[in-house]
C-alpha cells in the first residue's frame, strides 16, 4: 500500500512535467499531512453493544486508553488553461479515511476508501465552475482534515450528517454572493448502490470586506414506499446554517445551525432531529490559540438518537510550531437520560474526555 501511495505522487509528477511544455500555464501543488492521538474517557467504562468505544459517539476517535493513528494525507491539485480546468486527488490512509468513507470498505470497493476527493472543474468564466467527482459535503462547519479545524474530536452534527458527495454541481458567484446546484449519489457513496440520488444547493454571502460569511445549505434524497433508502426512509433532507464572523485579528465566531428531517412513512417515528453549535476561537499569540464548541442536540421524539438532548463543550488549546501543532482537549457531555456509561456498566447522564494530538502538515 505504502509503495502504491508513493508511486501515485511520482506519476502525477511525471505527466504534469511533460505535458507542461504544452501549456505553459500548467501547475501542480503537492501537500499534505499527518495526524495521531490519545484519548481517554475518565469514565474508564469497558466497551459493549452500543458503546464501542467508552462514551464517544462522534467520528474519528472511536478509541479509549490508547494511542492511535489519525490519517495519513496527500493531496494533488493540477490547473491548466490559466486555472479554467483543474484536478485534483485527495488521498487519505488509516482509519479516519476509512470511516470517512465508510460505504466504499463495506461495500467491498477497498481502493475507493482511500480516496477523500477525486474531481474536475471547468469553470468558462470567472464567475461560473462545474465540478464532476468525488468531494467534500458543503453541509456544516467542521471539515474532515484534521489540521483544517481547531477541535481535534468532532461535533454530532458533521457525524450525522453527510460526507461527502459523488456528482455534478455547478458553482455561480457574482461579487460576494454566491449559489451551487448539483445532484449526487445518495449521501456517502462513491459507487451508488441505489437509483436515488440527492439534490444540493447553497446560497452564501459576505460582507465588502469578507470579515463576515453566511452559507445556507440544503441536501434532499427522496424515494418511495416500494423504493426506500437507506434506513428505511421514504425521504431524508437537511437545512444547514453557517455563520462566520472575524471581530478582529484575535478572535472570530463561528456558529452552526441544522435540522435533519427523516421520514419512513410512519408518523410516530418520522420527524427531524436538530442542532447548534457555537465555535469561539481566540489567538492571543501567532503560536498559541484557544476553540471553545459548544453544541447542542435536540431530538425530542427520539427519532434518530436514544435520548432527546444532548449538551457537549469541547476546549482545545492550539499550540503551533511551525507546520506542527499540538491540541490538549478537555471534552464534557451531558444528556436527557443514561446516554453514557460508568466503569461498572452503569448508565450516566454525563461524561468526560482527555485528548492529546499531533498534526503535522506540508
Amino acid at each position: 500500500m505504502r509503495k502504491k501511495f508513493f508511486a501515485t505522487a511520482v506519476i502525477i509528477a511525471t505527466l504534469s512535467n511533460t505535458l507542461s511544455a504544452q501549456d505553459s500555464t500548467k501547475s501542480l501543488t503537492i501537500s499534505g499531512s499527518v495526524d495521531a492521538y490519545y484519548r481517554s474517557n475518565f469514565s474508564n467504562s469497558k466497551p459493549t453493544q452500543g458503546n464501542l468505544s467508552s462514551n464517544n459517539f462522534t467520528s474519528f476517535t472511536n478509541s479509549q486508553n490508547s494511542f492511535e493513528l489519525g490519517m495519513a494525507s496527500l493531496r494533488a491539485d493540477a490547473s491548466a488553461m490559466s486555472g479554467k480546468v483543474t484536478g485534483v486527488v485527495d488521498l487519505g490512509f488509516g482509519r479516519r479515511a476509512e470511516e470517512f468513507s465508510y460505504n466504499d470498505g463495506s461495500a467491498g470497493f477497498l481502493s475507493l476508501a482511500n480516496v477523500k476527493q477525486l474531481y474536475v472543474t471547468y469553470a468558462p468564466s470567472s464567475k461560473v465552475k462545474f465540478t464532476m467527482g468525488k468531494f467534500g459535503t458543503h453541509v456544516g462547519y467542521e471539515l474532515l482534515d484534521a489540521p483544517l479545524n481547531r477541535n481535534y474530536s468532532m461535533s454530532y452534527m458533521f457525524t450525522n450528517g453527510p460526507f461527502f458527495h459523488t456528482g455534478l454541481k455547478m458553482d455561480v458567484t457574482a461579487g460576494p454572493v454566491g449559489f451551487m446546484l448539483g445532484l449526487a449519489n445518495y449521501t456517502d457513496q462513491s459507487t451508488a448502490t441505489i437509483s436515488t440520488k440527492s439534490l444540493l444547493a447553497q446560497i452564501s454571502g459576505a460582507s465588502s470586506n469578507g470579515n463576515f460569511k453566511a452559507f445556507l445549505n440544503y441536501v434532499g434524497s427522496y424515494g418511495s414506499k416500494s423504493k426506500s433508502i437507506p434506513g428505511g426512509l421514504e425521504s431524508l433532507s437537511q437545512f444547514d446554517l453557517v455563520v462566520t464572523a472575524v471581530v478582529n485579528s484575535k478572535f472570530n465566531i463561528g456558529v452552526n445551525g441544522t435540522i435533519q428531517d427523516r421520514n419512513n412513512g410512519v408518523s410516530a417515528t418520522s420527524g427531524s432531529w436538530k442542532g447548534a453549535a457555537l465555535y469561539l476561537n481566540v489567538d492571543p499569540t501567532a503560536t498559541v490559540g484557544l476553540t471553545l464548541r459548544s453544541e447542542y442536540i435536540s431530538d425530542s421524539k427520539m427519532i434518530y438518537f436514544s435520548t432527546k438532548n444532548i449538551f457537549a463543550n469541547t476546549l482545545s488549546l492550539n499550540l503551533k510550531a511551525g507546520p506542527l501543532t499540538i491540541i490538549p482537549e478537555l471534552r464534557f457531555e451531558s444528556a436527557q437520560s443514561g446516554f453514557y456509561l460508568k466503569s461498572n456498566g452503569s448508565s450516566s447522564k454525563s461524561t468526560a474526555t482527555g485528548l492529546l494530538a499531533a498534526i503535522y502538515k506540508f
